[in-house]
């Protein structure tokens, strides 16, 4: 993937007097504001107005944008930047009435504990699915939420690169706490690395200065598109993350960065330093849904970002060249994963409304779900819609986070109701759909 790096600003000031930058600007001015916050590299092939150059037109575009400062830095020591132009602005406010807070959600997740962590789980093994499949993992989504759900041993690195995420990720719920350190980053690393490696020793660490550093690399041409900060940096660049992450910032300088655009800007800094041999997208990524929960946005939770982000991978690519290329400015990585929590919220109230829809049907297939659990009419509804589907002890104990003892009780009484058939698999019991299950809960 090619971008055109923009002007030199420097050069620019020395090529145009201020007779004629006020000129530029006065024309600037009187077009408006584009509705997009457009780089150079889609600039260079628009027509600008007036009579001013496509240069001068980047250079009042860019006077005008005044961005702000973050604590990230260059290997240099160049400060990144950010701005919230009116598209970022309408996307947070978006997010803010979506994600966190009192919300409006289907009843089935606000008020039913089961229900909110049957979702939960369903969304954590999904990311843990997508955020591997984006970094090589090959195993398919049905493979994947079975291995997931039935415990069993993984048998392939794809399938252990999976099986770790998920692992990460419920470590990122339930044991970062609210305080980031490089030890939990390492920790989180080694979780998502852990017998995927050719060195096991990377995982969990640092890269080190007497290792050659690991660089991204173009997916079509394998040409080096970002070569990260040299090792002896990684560890000052990474308290210094802890501390963003943290908020030292605001209590230094009184600054204040939306607490959305500070996790996107957390994921965006993780993957700029690139401090492991491996997994950096992926903990960069979980940090995102950390921070995320650390305020409060608790949607967040049930969404996919890794789902929304492997639709168009290239995108994703982009938006960390877009950056890199225009000195830093991270606003073109802030939109794009602005734009992909919305997606990704809209496709979680199709998929939720859907889910409620299945599990009414189901009640009233069975008139009233008299004597059935929400566990149960879940499985009854996934089971109709999927005959072919299998269901244990161990799946049904993970999909729903209950006692193996409970997921037992729930599947004997849909087998003795006669809405499961049972057969030995192994030296496991496995369960499975009755021929025309709509039809048995008719006359059930």
């Amino acid at each position: 993937m090619h971008v055109a790096a923009p002007p030199d600003d420097e050069q620019l000031f020395i090529d145009i007097d201020a007779s004629r930058l006020l000129e530029v600007m006065q024309v600037v001015a009187a077009v408006g504001p584009r509705q997009d916050y457009v780089h150079w590299d889609k600039l260079r092939h628009l027509t600008p107005p007036g009579d001013i150059t496509r240069e001068e037109w980047w250079q009042a575009i860019k006077m005008r944008r005044s961005p702000s400062d973050l604590a990230l830095v260059d290997p240099s020591g160049r400060p990144f930047t950010y701005s919230t132009p009116p598209s970022a602005q309408r996307l947070l406010h978006f997010i803010d009435q979506h994600c966190g807070g009192e919300i409006a959600m289907p009843e089935v997740v606000t008020t039913d504990e089961q229900a909110r962590h049957r979702y939960l789980v369903s969304s954590l093994m999904e990311e843990a699915i997508r955020s591997s499949q984006l970094e090589g993992a090959t195993t398919s989504r049905r493979v994947a939420k079975e291995l997931l759900r039935s415990g069993r041993v993984p048998t392939d690195r794809s399938e252990l690169m999976i099986l770790n995420n998920y692992r990460a990720l419920e470590f990122m719920r339930d044991g970062m706490g609210e305080t980031l350190t490089p030890d939990l980053v390492m920790t989180l690393q080694g979780i998502l690395t852990k017998d995927t490696l050719d060195d096991p020793s990377a995982a969990g660490r640092l890269q080190t200065s007497d290792e050659e550093r690991v660089v991204v690399l173009d997916a079509t041409d394998r040409s080096i598109v970002h070569t990260p900060p040299p090792a002896e940096q990684l560890l000052q660049r990474m308290q210094a993350m802890c501390d963003f992450a943290n908020g030292k910032d605001d209590d230094d300088s009184g600054g204040f960065i939306h607490p959305v655009l500070r996790g996107i800007l957390l994921h965006f800094w993780l993957a700029y330093d690139h401090p492991f041999l491996d997994g950096n997208g992926r903990t960069a990524r979980a940090l995102f849904y950390w921070y995320m929960r650390t305020q409060k946005y608790w949607l967040v939770e049930y969404l996919s970002l890794s789902r929304v982000i492997r639709s168009a991978p290239a995108k994703y690519g982009k938006a960390f060249l877009l950056t890199e290329t225009d000195h830093g400015d991270t606003t073109y990585f802030l939109l794009h994963q602005l734009e992909v929590i919305q997606r990704a919220v809209d496709e979680l109230h199709v998929y939720l409304n859907r889910k409620v829809r299945e599990v009414r049907e189901i009640e009233r297939l069975i008139k009233g779900s008299a004597g059935f659990n929400h566990r149960q009419l879940a499985l009854l509804a996934d089971a109709s819609r999927h005959p072919e589907n299998v269901y244990t002890y161990q799946s049904h104990a993970s999909s729903h986070r209950v006692t193996h003892e409970t997921a037992r009780a729930d599947l004997l009484q849909l087998r003795e109701r006669g809405l499961l058939q049972r057969r030995k698999a192994g030296r496991r019991h496995a369960y499975s759909a009755v021929p025309d299950l709509p039809k048995a809960l008719q006359e059930f």
